[in-house]
């Protein structure tokens, strides 16, 4: 019996985190939750699974959920997480949450030698450098990507040996505005951007998606995971989502991870690993129905994230930790209507300008970097 803690339980993530715990009851048991504002799901969630430790996010909700479950220990506020990820019993961490505010209880998992189930690919964007140099100090933690795409490069890398792979080739499903122009997204709306082809994703993911600023942060995800130079790892347009990622040999054999488009697959997978577990929620891949997996390259010039997030990446210390943190403030200012949808680029592009990277050698000046990268951004653009 493994014993989780899950960060961000009440997102599309955390849910189907859940769903796979829910039918593997023999394997696992839950003893922390977190959720932001959705309140009534996690209400329904700790009666369910009957968590020791729960983090939420004002000290109201912290009260309400006291008078309902006295047994709790609870935490409230911008380092509920971390609290959480210091104090609760738990054998896998795993991180559903989205942003840099991950970042925190990633590090406390660590310290404390446990594996990290990581959905929070913020957490090696803004601070891979120094999340690997920790690994490193505690070599009894280790991290297991959950995203579809790190986790489909994860089970490939298995074929060969590190110093075999040729190229890494990330898929992205194109998002929203595949094969559109710069000209046709001047007016994008929200609705329009939150409508995905593939995925059911939280509403910041599913932007990022859209922009493909999203497949940009997997690739500076990707470098720090696996110790990957940027110029060996390459992005696929592939809008089906069967593929969900490859890697190709030196002699040029290639790898490659295929599956229906359903999270919980790579979630069970960071949780059980290296084992793999039979699930009745799970549907096998149905090849006769496949028409085609088709593949092109991703249309860079409309599309900016991506060169953005490897600019970010070559230059490395501090910038990736900026451009992430740009996009995040960007990403809510159009969701709150206050920017355009192509500003987001802008945004990010302007921040970077502006900083001068340092060494990402301690936390400390990864978490300013970011904090002073937000202040400046809503300063100049929220009205």
């Amino acid at each position: 019996m493994k014993t989780i803690a899950l960060l961000g339980a009440t997102g599309s993530i955390g849910e189907s985190a859940l769903t796979v715990i829910r039918n593997q009851k023999e394997k696992f048991t839950v003893t922390g939750l977190s959720g932001y504002s959705n309140e009534a799901l996690l209400t329904r969630q700790i009666a369910e699974f009957r968590p020791s430790h729960v983090a939420v996010s004002t000290k109201e909700i912290r009260d309400r959920l006291r008078e309902t479950f006295p047994f709790l220990h609870l935490y409230y506020g911008e380092n509920a997480l971390t609290e959480l990820a210091e104090a609760a019993p738990y054998d896998i961490l795993l991180t559903a949450v989205s942003g840099a505010v991950g970042i925190g209880a990633t590090v406390a998992g660590i310290q404390r030698e446990k594996r990290i189930a990581l959905a929070n690919k913020e957490t090696m964007v803004a601070a891979g450098e120094y999340i690997n140099g920790l690994l490193s100090r505690h070599p009894g933690a280790e991290i297991l990507p959950v995203d579809s795409e790190h986790s489909a490069i994860f089970q490939s890398l298995s074929g060969g040996a590190k110093d075999e792979v040729q190229r890494i080739l990330l898929t992205a499903s194109g998002g929203t505005f595949r094969g559109k122009k710069r000209k046709d997204l001047e007016n994008i709306t929200i609705d329009e951007a939150l409508t995905h082809p593939t995925w059911k994703m939280g509403k910041k993911i599913t932007v990022d998606s859209s922009t493909l600023v999203n497949k940009g942060l997997e690739v500076i995800e990707a470098r720090h995971l696996f110790q990957i130079p940027y110029e060996k790892i390459k992005v696929l347009i592939h809008p089906e989502s069967i593929v969900h990622s490859m890697v190709e040999y030196r002699d040029r054999c290639v790898i490659a991870q295929l599956g229906n488009h359903d999270m919980k697959l790579p979630i069970q997978y960071a949780l059980t690993y290296p084992q793999r577990l039979a699930n009745p929620i799970f549907e096998g891949l149905d090849f006769v129905k496949l028409k085609a997996l088709t593949f092109e390259e991703p249309d860079r010039e409309t599309f900016r994230g991506l060169d953005l997030a490897y600019e970010a990446g070559r230059l490395g210390g501090t910038m990736p930790a900026v451009m992430n943190a740009a996009n995040e403030v960007a990403v809510s200012l159009f969701l709150r209507r206050k920017i355009s949808f192509l500003a987001i680029y802008d945004i990010i592009e302007k921040a970077m300008a502006r900083h001068s990277p340092q060494e990402a050698s301690d936390l400390g000046t990864i978490l300013m970097a970011d904090k002073e990268t937000r202040a400046w951004v809503n300063k100049t653009y929220e009205n």
